[in-house]
């Protein structure tokens, strides 16, 4: 009997093409309504945008979302040649599906992402997954509603693929097969015209790049023209290669930025010692009309303690009572700069005493991490000094534990060191309360006979939020998405004067010079300048009997977590051998306004230097731009044209990254030359 079943009707080049044509629109407006959620998702952000920037950055990213099109749609017209490929229509829309599929969970994926970073998808996705695992799980897990997003998208891909198998029936239409060579004279046209839309730009030389998409009037449009998936790929890349691709590469000669670099760190109290061998290695001798009647110096390093929030810089929220009130009694600096955006670079910049570098924001887990460095360990160990190392979380987080054990510390308390906390996250460890407790009591063991340092790490203010309930403070309302984050921080902050209120108490609170300072700060609803300055602006308040009959309450000097390792040896009066790459800040000129050197983390190769309310910012590549801003209650920041003045600091940030490389590369950081260094 015969077969009912009639073969398959080949599928002409015009269908296939009409297929792909209408793939192409799909995905383009997927691309755009991702966008315009990104959009609606940070629109706090957006209120200082006018109607033109966002139109600007939609036709950006229309460019940039063209590209990853092209890329995707890629395999559908290198069959061209083939028949028995272009009747394979259910392959094809089951991988349109993924692709769209793929867009849309990292478009979800960024919302929040955004929200908490002011960053596309960058290299932190890949550094949080070689993290703990079972550690981000439960960050994404009690951070964000998973169950609902996750649902949502196999929806959403579902409809996906039905919206493709409704596009597969209405192009299929009538038509024939054709030859093997008309199949191919169009592949080389379409080809030509892919290679085209995939470089985003008629330009000779590079294609389209994320500078591209920097000539909006604000940070978020400029941010809202990239596109996600482009974004995580090129962060793939770079986090697959060598981390030593990444270096940043100097235009200036080597003899002129050495020495750019000595005039810019060398004080009149600093004596260069092998200065054949080591950029920077020197005897400082602290001035004795600056010294503290102090023996032990304590760091409390703030998770997120932003300075935009806190009452003692000019915020009215009420967000950091317990902190003000400290800054009443002590030395309060209103222009300071954390080096990074996240704990690890903070926490290595504060107490080794080294800046965060292209190619080495992680530099606790690299094998660079571990040449000795010129920090608090490295400086005091030697002299005796016990120490501690108290934190709510687990040591091997960012490989603190390994890195700071072998700078010199030997004492330390994590969450797996508390019995019965108060409260304890399921995700990071226990509370900054039950931190700021073990902290007392650590620092009442110690040997009175002898000094001590300590470095105290807090945690509570850090996504997703976990805090004790009842909580011992009114929550934050009035900000919006930021309520929850700020509630964090003003808990923190009780419990920083639960601490300071029980150390009071003790002996060893007037030996001791504390240094408070933030890790980094977070987003706000306004970007101060295309750095995003609210992200690094952190305070820094130092305590110390007699400070400020010495020195006054405030200082207005531009600085970074570089300069408090020299800042706080110079309160104790002792001359040191270091390489601090960093300068103390109460032994300055009194016509020094100051300096500092700052890269955000994930962007790979932006940097910036900022000097008395100006910021250069650098992106590497890309063409350098000036900023006037201002901090405080009356926040400012406009743009400006590059001054003589301007385009040497920029020299000198050049400089300075170029010789910090090259002798972290050359193991020769530390305070004596290293074995097998140069």
């Amino acid at each position: 009997m015969p077969s009912t079943v009639s073969p398959m009707r080949p599928i002409s080049v015009a269908a296939h093409l009409s297929f792909v044509a209408g793939s192409m629109v799909l995905l383009m407006v997927l691309f755009s309504l991702l966008r315009a959620a990104l959009l609606a998702y940070n629109s706090e952000l957006a209120a200082a945008a006018s109607a033109h920037d966002i139109s600007r950055a939609f036709f950006n990213g229309l460019r940039f979302d063209l590209r990853i099109t092209v890329f995707m749609i890629a395999p559908l017209l290198l069959a061209l040649p083939f028949q028995r490929l272009i009747n394979a229509r259910r392959l094809w829309r089951l991988w349109l599906t993924f692709c769209a599929a793929l867009a849309l969970f990292l478009g979800v994926m960024e919302l929040n992402f955004y929200a908490e970073f002011h960053q596309r998808l960058n290299s932190l996705v890949f550094q949080y997954l070689k993290e703990d695992p079972a550690t981000v799980v439960s960050m994404l897990w009690h951070g964000f509603p998973v169950v609902r997003l996750v649902l949502a998208w196999l929806v959403a891909s579902a409809l996906l693929y039905l919206l493709l198998r409704r596009l597969d029936r209405f192009s299929r239409g009538s038509g024939r097969a054709s030859s093997l060579f008309s199949r191919a004279l169009v592949l080389l046209l379409c080809v030509a015209l892919a290679t085209v839309a995939a470089r985003g730009t008629l330009r000779q030389g590079s294609p389209l790049r994320w500078g591209d998409a920097f000539n909006t009037g604000t940070l978020f449009t400029n941010h809202l023209g990239l596109n996600a998936v482009q974004s995580l790929a090129d962060a793939a890349r770079n986090s697959a290669s060598s981390h030593r691709e990444n270096l940043w590469k100097s235009n200036v000669p080597a003899d002129e930025a050495l020495a750019r670099v000595r005039q810019r760190l060398l004080l009149d109290t600093d004596q260069l010692v092998e200065a054949e061998l080591a950029p920077v290695r020197r005897v400082t001798t602290p001035p004795a009309d600056t010294r503290l009647p102090v023996r032990n110096v304590v760091v409390i390093l703030m998770e997120s303690f932003a300075g935009r929030y806190v009452g003692a810089l000019g915020d009215a929220s009420s967000i950091t009572p317990h902190f003000d009130a400290l800054a009443e009694e002590g030395l309060l600096f209103t222009q300071f700069f954390s080096n990074g955006t996240h704990t690890h670079q903070g926490m290595f910049a504060t107490i080794a005493c080294f800046p965060n570098l292209p190619a080495f924001e992680y530099l606790m887990q690299t094998p660079e991490g571990g040449h000795p460095l010129s920090g608090l360990p490295a400086l005091l160990a030697p002299r005796g000094y016990q120490d501690a190392y108290v934190y709510n979380g687990d040591f091997a987080w960012d490989n603190q534990r390994g890195f700071f054990g072998n700078q010199g510390m030997r004492h330390f308390v994590g969450r797996r060191d508390y019995i019965n906390p108060v409260f304890s996250d399921p995700t990071w460890g226990v509370s900054d309360q039950d931190m700021f407790a073990r902290a007392v009591e650590e620092l009442d063991r110690m040997d009175p006979a002898q000094p001590f340092y300590a470095l105290l790490q807090s945690l509570s203010n850090h996504t997703p939020y976990a805090l004790p309930d009842p909580l011992p403070v009114a929550e934050v309302s009035g900000h919006g998405r930021n309520d929850l984050h700020l509630t964090a921080m003003r808990y923190s902050d009780w419990a920083l004067g639960q601490f300071f209120a029980a150390a009071k108490t003790r002996d060893w609170y007037q030996d001791t010079l504390f240094v408070i300072l933030g890790d980094h700060g977070f987003g706000a609803p306004e970007q101060l300048t295309d750095m995003d300055l609210y992200r690094h602006h952190v305070p820094l308040l130092l305590l110390a009997p007699g400070i400020q009959e010495r020195f006054g309450a405030t200082r207005n000097t531009v600085a970074t977590q570089v300069d408090v390792v020299p800042t706080a040896l110079g309160r104790l009066g002792e001359r040191y051998q270091h390489q601090c790459w960093g300068r103390d800040l109460l032994a300055l000129p009194a016509d020094d306004p100051g300096y500092a050197i700052i890269k955000p983390s994930g962007t790979e190769q932006t940097v910036a230097l900022i000097r008395d309310g100006r910021a250069l910012i650098q992106p590497r590549g890309s063409a350098p731009q000036a900023w006037q801003f201002a901090l405080g209650e009356r926040r400012t920041a406009q743009r400006d044209q590059l001054s003589a003045e301007d385009r040497e600091d920029l020299r000198t940030l050049d400089s300075y990254l170029q010789v910090a490389t090259r002798a972290l590369l050359d193991n020769n950081v530390g305070i004596h030359p290293a074995p097998g260094g140069r």
